[in-house]
């Protein structure tokens, strides 16, 4: 495969995505510059091109230290996995939204519209094998909603992702893989399934409550919240407002204070994207950003331990570039950011602007060209420079954010 040679994408797939595009949803909130790089080209990762700018941004970071804590699994089932998808991804008269979301995902992860399992997973090994040595990738697993009986809600549940085939693809490959259970704490077995998980290896649980019906501040966590402090094994939860995938359509779930129950527990908590989209409601019953109820129980003395949040996703085009400057600032935060990719979003290229950055003043002029560059080849690795190369009054993540190994092996950060 040459570096311009192109992964085909179906004469279906493209029908699809054009006739959805033109009733205007693809382009919802995007400049009219996005509109020329709505597809992911799946240029050959191996033709990706080198820059100064990366290997700045790899300097004083241990490439044994960078586990992308933020990594999705995606596929269809065909090739034996157990992944199940909801159909309404696959109803564009009736879904829209869902179908063209799908789309969106399966060409950031250049697979087509067959043998999806497979070329998931060929793809992901060719671009981490293009990482430096010791580099890793996270695997979310992805538990199915469930209902306050405990049963599963399958009406509900928009994704499934095993987390047999999570932990099968992690111990495949060890080098560049390491895993992450999902386990819904209203299952009858949610402590024996967490305990088989943390013994197979699994480095922490996923949950996204709107989507899987989860609430964290409910009683019915509590024994899973005693097995996971007894564990040590922490808890990677979504926080503010879910738009990628619909499900269980629980948003009140996402309100960081929920969590405030889990770290009660003893439980070690990373808030996904730190909280950076959409409003929740506080303590005194108003309505305010998801991200300054992540900073009040950040500022909390006696969570310092246990709160963390991953950068995963803050680079997107819904994100307040006021928040990103937050996070750069407050650098008494730094030891507790976790960095993550959210991939494959990350290869949905027009959700990340390099150019919108630059004039925002959070980027030099200079390093748009070569970012640019590669986020068409490489979507892990243009995630991770673009985070490296974000500054804000001086201020930039520091080298820590970026050895996130650490934190999840249970040894000092």
């Amino acid at each position: 495969m040459t570096a311009n040679h192109r992964v085909p994408a179906t004469s279906r797939a493209r029908r699809r995505f054009l006739k959805l595009a033109a009733t205007g949803l693809a382009t919802a909130s995007m400049p009219a510059s996005a509109l020329f790089r709505l597809t992911n080209p799946c240029l050959d990762q191996a033709g990706t091109p080198a820059s100064a700018l990366e290997t700045a941004a790899w300097q004083d970071i241990d490439p044994a230290d960078w586990w992308d804590c933020h990594t999705h699994i995606i596929g269809s089932g065909d090739g034996g996995s157990g992944i199940t998808q909801t159909p309404d991804m696959h109803a564009p008269l009736k879904h829209p939204v869902q179908t063209l979301q799908h789309w969106a995902y399966a060409n950031a992860a250049c697979i087509p519209d067959t043998d999806q399992d497979t070329a998931f997973v060929k793809r992901l090994h060719a671009l981490m094998d293009t990482m430096p040595k010791g580099a890793k990738a996270m695997l979310y697993a992805f538990d199915r909603a469930h209902g306050a009986s405990g049963d599963p809600d399958h009406a509900n549940t928009a994704f499934f992702v095993p987390n047999e085939y999570a932990q099968r693809l992690a111990q495949a490959y060890p080098q560049r893989f390491e895993w992450v259970a999902s386990i819904h704490p209203y299952r009858p077995d949610c402590v024996s399934v967490l305990e088989q998980a943390a013994a197979n290896g699994a480095r922490a649980v996923k949950w996204l409550p709107p989507a899987m019906g989860i609430d964290p501040a409910s009683p019915q966590c509590d024994r899973f919240y005693k097995a996971a402090a007894q564990l040590n094994i922490p808890i990677i939860t979504h926080g503010g407002e879910e738009n990628a995938l619909h499900g269980a359509d629980q948003p009140l779930f996402g309100n960081p204070l929920r969590l405030r129950r889990a770290l009660d527990a003893g439980v070690r908590v990373v808030i996904a994207h730190c909280a950076t989209l959409g409003k929740d409601v506080d303590e005194d019953g108003r309505e305010v950003r998801s991200f300054d109820l992540f900073s009040k129980l950040m500022a909390d003395k006696q969570w310092q331990d246990r709160l963390y949040g991953d950068i995963s996703a803050i680079v997107l085009r819904n994100r307040d570039m006021g928040v990103i400057k937050t996070l750069l600032t407050e650098t008494s935060w730094h030891s507790r950011l976790l960095y993550g990719s959210d991939y494959p979003l990350t290869g949905i290229l027009p959700l990340i602007s390099p150019s919108a950055f630059a004039e925002a003043g959070l980027l030099a002029d200079d390093a748009v060209e070569p970012l640019l560059a590669l986020q068409e080849y490489h979507p892990f690795r243009f995630d991770f420079v673009l985070k490296r190369s974000l500054s804000w009054q001086g201020k930039r993540f520091a080298d820590s954010v970026f050895a996130t190994r650490p934190f999840f092996t249970g040894q000092q950060r």
